[in-house]
C-alpha cells in the first residue's frame, strides 16, 4: 500500500523549520486597533499575524481571562489542599501520581482510584491511601479486591465497583476537586467528560481525550469553566513556557521528541531490518532508550505517532494552528518542549527525565511545590543537540498532520486505528512494523466516505472509534501481505 505524496509533501513544505531556527518565519505579529478606542489591544496569535487556523485553547492559556485566573490562584499561596480521583492507578502516571501524594501529604488527599485488574496492587493502594472509591475492571477483580482488602483487615472499606461504570464512577465522586486521567485510550474519553460536567479540574495524561474527542471536549471546557492541565511531559513544558505569555504573544510551538528505539537508524537500515529481523524490530520497538513508559506509549514512541497525536493534542490544549506547530528531535529529552514568541524569542523548559515533574505541576498548578529530586545539572550532561524528524523513517508523523487537517472525526480514526495496530503489533499476530502506518493510512482513507467535521457529538466520535478498530482488524491479513511502504 502507498503512502499518498501528501505524506512527506506537506510536511517537508511546512515543517523544515523545526527547531531553534525562526529566519524561516518571517511575517511578524500585528496589533488591532479598537474600533471604540485608541488603546492598542493584544496582538494575534501565530506567525501570519492573521490567526488563521487558531482555535480557543482548553488549557488556560492565551487569554486575558487565564493570566488573570492564573494570578488569583498563585497569590493563594503554596498552603492549599486538594482532593484527587486517579485514573489508571497502578500503571506508570497512576504510581508515579501517587509518589507525588507521598511526598506532599499536606497537599493532597486521594479520593478515588481506579484501575486494570491488579487487584494486588490496588489493595496495597486502598490499604495506604484510603479512597472513597476503588475501581477495577471486572468483577473478577473487583471481588478479588473485595477479598483482600478483608483479609487485610481493612477499617475503611472503599465503595468498590468495575467496568466502564465503576471509571466513570471513580472520575465523578463528588469531594474530588481535579481528576487525574491516567488510563490508555479512548477508554478514558467519557469519565473525563462527565467529570468536567461537574466542573473538576482534569490533570490530562490521557492523550485520546482530545485527540479523539478535541471537538467535544473544548466547547465543553469553556462551558464548565474548567482548568484542562496537562500531565505529560512535552505538553506540561510548553503549559509551563506560556505562563505569563500575554494574550497574543504565541507564535509557534516546538515539541520535542526522543526520536524512540530507532532513532540512531537511518531509514534504510530500519526497514531492512524490518524484512529481515522482524524479532529483533518488536523486541527493540517496545523498549524506549530515554522514559520508563507503558507498553503503548513505547511502541507509539518507536513509530513516531506518539508525536503525531501530541501535535493534534497541542492544537487542542493551546490553539495553535497546524501550520505553527513544529517537531524536532532531541536525544537527550532534556529540553521537553519550547514555545516561540512574537518576538522570536525561544521560551523552553528543561529537566531530566522524569514524568513526575510534568504530572507535580498538572496537580500544583500555578504553585511550584518542594520537591525531593534531583536538580538538573546542565555541566553533568554536557550537550544537547537537535534535529528534524525523517518524515520518511516515520511516515506516521505525516498521517497526524493530514488527519489533524482535516478535524472532525478524522482524528478520532487516526487514533483508534492505531490503537489497534500498536496492540496487535504488540500481541504478536503477524503485523510488522512497517504495517501500523498501512493499516492507519487504510482507516483514513475508507472513512472519507463517512468523514464529519461540523457538529461532532461523542456518539460520533465513540463510532468512529469502533468502526476505526474493526477495520484494522479485518484488514490486518490483507496489509501484512502489502509491500514495504515506497517512498
Amino acid at each position: 500500500m502507498k503512502l499518498p505524496s501528501i505524506a512527506v509533501g506537506f510536511f517537508l513544505a511546512s515543517h523544515q523549520a523545526s527547531g531553534f531556527s525562526t529566519n524561516l518565519l518571517s511575517s511578524s505579529s500585528i496589533t488591532k486597533q479598537s474600533s471604540t478606542s485608541s488603546l492598542n489591544v493584544f496582538s494575534v496569535s501565530g506567525s501570519t499575524g492573521t490567526g488563521e487556523g487558531w482555535i480557543d485553547p482548553s488549557a488556560p492559556v492565551n487569554s486575558a481571562a487565564s493570566l488573570k485566573k492564573t494570578l488569583d490562584e498563585a497569590l493563594k499561596g503554596s498552603t492549599f489542599k486538594k482532593r484527587i480521583s486517579i485514573l489508571g492507578s497502578t500503571g506508570s502516571i497512576g504510581t508515579q501520581t501517587l509518589d507525588i501524594v507521598d511526598a506532599c501529604p499536606d497537599n493532597f488527599v486521594v479520593d478515588a482510584l481506579s484501575a486494570g485488574n491488579n487487584a494486588k496492587l490496588m489493595a496495597d493502594q486502598v490499604m495506604k491511601y484510603s479512597p472513597k472509591v476503588a475501581s477495577l475492571s471486572t468483577p473478577e477483580a473487583a471481588a478479588e479486591l473485595k477479598t483482600l482488602l478483608k483479609e487485610r483487615g481493612c477499617t475503611n472499606m472503599p465503595e468498590i465497583v468495575h467496568g466502564a461504570e465503576g471509571i466513570v464512577e471513580a472520575a465523578t465522586v463528588g469531594s474530588a476537586d481535579t481528576v487525574v486521567t491516567g488510563i490508555v485510550g479512548a477508554a478514558g474519553l467519557l469519565p473525563t467528560i462527565e467529570a468536567i460536567k461537574l466542573g473538576k479540574d482534569i490533570a490530562l495524561a490521557n492523550k485520546e481525550t482530545l485527540i479523539s474527542g478535541g471537538p467535544v471536549i473544548n466547547p465543553l471546557v469553556e462551558k464548565h469553566g474548567i482548568n484542562m492541565l496537562p500531565a505529560d511531559s512535552e505538553h506540561s513544558a510548553i503549559f509551563q513556557c506560556l505562563q505569563g505569555v500575554p494574550p497574543g504573544g504565541l507564535r509557534r510551538v516546538i515539541l520535542t521528541a526522543s526520536g524512540g528505539a530507532f532513532r540512531d537508524f537511518s531509514k534504510d537500515e530500519l526497514f531492512k531490518m524490518c524484512e529481515e529481523d522482524p524479532r529483533a524490530v518488536q523486541k527493540k520497538a517496545t523498549t524506549h532508550p530515554n522514559w520508563d513508559m507503558g507498553a503503548k506509549i513505547t511502541l507509539d514512541s518507536a513509530t513516531m505517532m506518539n508525536k503525531g497525536l501530541e501535535v493534534i493534542e497541542a492544537h487542542y490544549l493551546f490553539g495553535a494552528s497546524y501550520d505553527d506547530i513544529d517537531i524536532v528531535i532531541h536525544p537527550q529529552s532534556i529540553v521537553h518542549s519550547m514555545v516561540e514568541t512574537q518576538d522570536t524569542s525561544c521560551i523552553a523548559q528543561l529537566g531530566w527525565a522524569d514524568m513526575r515533574l510534568p504530572i507535580v505541576y498538572s496537580v500544583s498548578w500555578p504553585h511550584r511545590l518542594k520537591m525531593p529530586y534531583k536538580p538538573l545539572n546542565l555541566a553533568e550532561i554536557g550537550s544537547l543537540t537537535f534535529k528534524a524528524p525523517d518524515t520518511e523513517k516515520y511516515p506516521c508523523i505525516a498521517l497526524a498532520y493530514e488527519a489533524g487537517k482535516k478535524g472532525g472525526t478524522m482524528t478520532a480514526v487516526l487514533n483508534a486505528a492505531n490503537e489497534a495496530a500498536n496492540e496487535m503489533f504488540r500481541e504478536d499476530v503477524g503485523l510488522g512494523f512497517l504495517d501500523i502506518p498501512k493499516l492507519i493510512e487504510g482507516a483514513m482513507e475508507a472513512h472519507k466516505e463517512d468523514f464529519k467535521v461540523d457538529d461532532v457529538t461523542l456518539d460520533d466520535i465513540l463510532n468512529c472509534d469502533a468502526w476505526a478498530r474493526e477495520y484494522v482488524a479485518e484488514n490486518t491479513k490483507n496489509v501484512v501481505k502489502a509491500p514495504i511502504l515506497s517512498t
